[in-house]
C-alpha cells in the first residue's frame, strides 16, 4: 500500500489591505489557517505534520479551536459557520447559517458554550451570538453601520464581547444576553482588530490609522495606547497578545512586527522590533500574527510565515511558505541532492527538500504567469499563457537572466531531450518548434491538432499526440522531421506522453481517462487496461528503473501501475488532492510525490506488498 510519509502544506489565503486570522490551540502546538475551501491544521513542532479538512463549500475565513481543544468552528464567505470535532476523522457536530454575508472573525466563549461571529450581513445584522449546540441567538448587537471585522469574547467572567470594523468605531456589550452598552470613537479609520488580554483585564484595539488603543475589560474605559513615536509607519492588521498578558505583537503593513510591553496603568512601550529580512515588495506586508506558546508567528502578503521563538529573539526566524493556487508543475532537479521544483499558475516557483520540507522560493519575476516547466541539468525551461518560452540557467540557489524565445504561438507542451540538453521540442496548436539553445532550428506545421508531445533522450525521436486521439512517431535529424508510423489506441485527446528513463518504453494518456504503456522499438502495446481512473489523466510518472508507471488524475486519485503485471494489480491512492492531481513525479524507487489543486505537495511512500 502506499502511505503519506510528508506533506508540504500551502500558504495561507491573504488579501491586500485585510488582516487574515490565524489560530492556535492552547494545548498542543497545533495551528489553523484557511487556504480557499481548506482548514489547514500544522503542528509548530513539526511542520509537516499537516492534515487538511476540505468540508466547505466555499472559501473558508476564519477557523478557530474551542477552549478544550476539542472542537474547531470555522466559517467561510457565504456566511455558514460548522462546528467539527478534533478526532474520528473530523466528525461534524453542527452547520449553522449564522449571517447572510461573509464572515471574517468567529470566537468561542470561554466555557466554549458560545460562539460569536461577526463580517458583512448584506444589510442586515453584522454579528451575531449563538449557542454552540442549538444555534439559538443569545443577544442583540446594533451599533454597526458596515462591515464588522473583529470580534472578540471576554475570557473571564462577567461576559463582554466587543465588536470593531469598518465605520471606525468599537461597540462593548454586555450579557449574556448581549445588549449594546457603549460605541469607542477613538479610531479614525478602519479598526481592524481586537484582542482581549489572556487574563481578561484588557483589550487592545488596531486600526489603519496606526494606533493601537488598551481598554478596561470590564468597563470598556480608555487606559492607554501604543506610544507614535517609535509606532508602525503603516496600517496596523492583526494583534496578538503573550499568554501572561504582558506583552502585545502587532504587525502592520510598513513590513515590521513590534512586541510591545504593556503595563499595569495601560500604556504600552516597544519592546524589540522584528524587522523584515526580504526583498521589501508589497509582499513582505505583515497581515497576520499569533502568539503560541513560546512561538511568535508573523504571516506576509506573499504567504510566508516566519516563525520565532519567544525565548530567543534575536536569532533569525524559520520561514514556512508553500503556493496558494494550483500546483500544476512539478519536477524534479537531477542534482547530488535531491530537489523538487514545484511551480503554480500564479507564477510562484518554489523548491522542496525531501525529508525538509521548504527551502526557498525562486525570483520568477522576469515570466508573470508559468503554464509549463520542464527542469534539465542546470536550466529551467518555462511557458507562460503568451507566445514565449523562457530557458533559464541555474545559478546556485537561484535563476540567472532568461533567454527568451517567441515561438508564435501559445506553447501546449514542452520536452527537453536530456541527455543533449540543447535540443527542445515545443508543440503548438499547428504543429511543433525545435530549438536549439535559445534557436528556433524548425517551425513544423503538421496538420492535425497537437495536444502533447515528448522527445527522445538523445533527440532522434518525437513522438506528438494528437486531439483526435493518435500518437504520431517522427524521427529527428537536424532540421528535418519526417513521420515514422501512427498509433490507435487512444479514445480522447492525449494529455501526456512520456518516455521511460531507460528509452525502452514510453506512456501515453487520454482525456479519456486510459493510460497506455508502449514498446519503443516493436510499437507493441506492453501494458493497457490501464482503466482504472474515472476521469480526464493529468499527469503520468515514471520511477526511475522503469518499473512503475503512475497516473495522476482529475478524480483526486493517484494510480501506481507495475509494468509486466497486469494492470489489475495496481495500487491507489484516493483522495490524493482536493479538487485533482496536477503535477507527479518519481523521487526514488519507493517514494512518489504527487501535487494538485488544493495546492499542497505530498511525498507518499509505496511499500512493496
Amino acid at each position: 500500500m502506499a502511505t503519506l510519509s510528508e506533506t508540504y502544506a500551502c500558504a495561507p489565503s491573504t488579501e491586500r489591505g485585510r488582516g487574515i486570522l490565524i489560530s492556535g490551540d492552547p494545548k498542543s502546538n497545533n495551528i489553523l489557517y484557511c487556504t480557499a475551501r481548506s482548514v489547514i491544521i500544522r503542528n509548530l513542532d513539526n511542520p509537516l505534520q499537516v492534515s487538511v479538512y476540505g468540508e466547505h463549500a466555499y472559501p473558508v475565513t476564519v477557523a478557530r479551536y474551542s477552549p478544550n481543544g476539542e472542537w474547531i468552528a470555522s466559517a467561510d464567505v457565504s456566511g455558514t459557520v460548522r462546528i467539527w470535532g478534533t478526532h474520528n476523522e473530523y466528525v461534524l457536530k453542527n452547520e449553522f447559517r449564522v449571517l447572510s454575508g461573509r464572515i471574517d472573525d468567529l470566537q468561542w466563549s470561554f466555557d466554549g458554550l458560545r460562539i460569536v461571529a461577526c463580517g458583512d450581513g448584506k444589510g442586515k445584522s453584522f454579528v451575531r451570538a449563538f449557542m454552540w449546540d442549538s444555534g439559538s441567538t443569545v443577544g442583540d448587537f446594533d451599533g454597526h453601520s458596515r462591515r464588522v471585522l473583529s470580534c472578540a469574547f471576554k475570557p473571564t467572567r462577567p461576559f463582554r464581547i466587543v465588536t470593531c470594523g469598518e465605520d471606525f468605531l468599537a461597540n462593548f456589550y454586555d450579557g449574556p444576553p448581549f445588549k449594546f452598552n457603549m460605541s469607542i470613537r477613538d479610531h479614525s479609520n478602519f479598526v481592524n482588530c481586537v484582542r482581549f488580554s489572556p487574563d481578561g483585564s484588557k483589550f487592545i484595539t488596531v486600526s489603519s490609522d496606526r494606533k493601537g488603543i488598551i481598554y478596561d475589560g470590564k468597563t470598556g474605559n480608555k487606559l492607554g495606547e501604543l506610544p507614535t513615536e517609535d509606532g508602525h509607519k503603516g496600517s496596523i492588521y492583526a494583534v496578538s497578545w503573550s499568554p501572561e498578558s504582558k506583552q502585545v505583537l502587532t504587525v502592520s503593513a510598513d513590513k515590521s512586527a513590534k512586541i510591545w510591553d504593556i503595563l499595569e496603568d495601560g500604556s504600552g512601550t516597544v519592546n524589540k522590533t522584528l524587522a523584515c529580512t526580504e526583498t521589501g515588495g508589497v509582499e513582505d506586508m505583515l497581515v497576520g500574527c499569533l502568539w503560541q506558546n513560546d512561538h511568535l508567528l508573523t504571516v506576509s502578503l506573499g504567504g510566508t510565515i516566519n516563525l520565532y521563538s519567544a525565548k530567543d529573539l534575536d536569532k533569525s526566524p524559520l520561514s514556512l511558505s508553500g503556493h496558494m493556487k494550483n500546483i500544476t508543475v512539478l519536477t524534479l532537479l537531477n542534482r547530488s541532492e535531491k530537489m523538487l521544483l514545484s511551480s503554480s499558475y500564479d507564477g510562484v516557483i518554489i523548491r522542496w527538500i525531501p525529508g525538509m520540507g521548504y527551502s526557498g522560493k525562486f525570483e520568477s519575476k522576469q515570466f508573470g504567469l508559468i503554464k509549463l516547466l520542464v527542469a534539465g541539468e542546470d536550466e529551467v525551461i518555462a511557458a507562460g499563457f503568451d507566445n514565449k518560452v523562457y530557458r533559464v540557467p541555474l545559478q546556485g540557489d537561484n535563476f540567472g537572466p532568461a533567454e527568451t524565445v517567441d515561438v508564435g504561438s501559445q506553447p501546449k507542451d514542452l520536452s527537453l531531450a536530456l541527455s543533449s540538453p540543447e535540443l527542445a521540442l515545443i508543440a503548438i496548436e499547428s504543429g511543433i518548434v525545435l530549438l536549439n539553445g535559445s534557436k528556433i532550428v524548425s517551425t513544423i506545421n503538421l496538420g492535425f491538432t497537437v495536444s502533447a508531445a515528448a522527445i527522445s533522450p538523445d533527440g532522434s525521436e518525437a513522438i506528438v499526440g494528437g486531439q483526435d486521439g493518435k500518437l504520431h512517431i517522427y524521427s529527428v535529424s537536424g532540421d528535418t522531421v519526417t513521420e515514422q508510423s501512427v498509433l490507435e489506441k487512444h479514445r480522447g485527446a492525449i494529455t501526456v506522453i512520456k518516455y521511460s528513463p531507460d528509452v525502452s518504453m514510453f506512456a501515453s494518456a487520454d482525456l479519456n481517462r486510459e493510460a497506455v504503456v508502449w514498446d519503443c522499438v516493436s510499437k507493441e502495446v506492453k501494458l493497457n487496461n490501464m482503466l482504472f481512473n474515472t476521469a480526464r489523466i493529468n499527469c503520468l510518472a515514471w520511477s526511475p528503473d522503469s518499473t512503475r508507471v503512475a497516473t495522476g488524475s482529475l478524480d483526486t486519485c493517484v494510480i501506481i501501475y507495475e509494468v509486466g503485471k497486469p494492470a489489475s494489480s495496481r495500487r491507489t491512492i484516493k483522495g490524493a488532492h482536493l479538487g485533482g492531481v496536477y503535477g507527479l513525479v518519481f523521487i526514488d524507487q519507493e517514494r512518489v510525490v504527487s501535487s494538485g489543486e488544493d495546492s499542497c505537495v505530498r511525498v507518499w511512500s509505496l511499500i512493496s506488498e
